[in-house]
């Protein structure tokens, strides 16, 4: 997600997966693919910077993952046991931790 201003100043977060197409009249209008339009304080050049900057991080990650499943292995997933004896759940750290 990224962070916007409304031109009232009142933020709100944007999947900027559902840009369809964004312009400048001379404010920054936000067309998403459903139809729906947003009117953002932010610049043309300001929105784009955002959705490559969300971008990257999105590529950078993805990078982490496949250079730790190359020297790991792939990440276990948390699954049950589906007979009658007790059921195993992967435990995983709380956040922060």
């Amino acid at each position: 997600m990224i962070l916007l201003n409304r031109l009232n100043g009142q933020p709100f977060a944007l999947n900027p997966d559902l840009l369809e197409r964004a312009e400048s009249t001379p404010d920054t209008v936000i067309t998403l693919v459903n139809g729906a339009k947003y009117v953002v304080a932010q610049s043309l050049d300001e929105l784009a910077a955002l959705v490559r900057e969300h971008r990257a991080v999105i590529l950078g990650q993805a990078q982490e993952a496949a250079e730790y499943a190359a020297a790991h292995g792939p990440r276990p997933v948390p699954t049950l046991v589906d007979d009658d004896t007790e059921a195993t759940l992967l435990h995983l750290p709380e956040r922060g931790q």
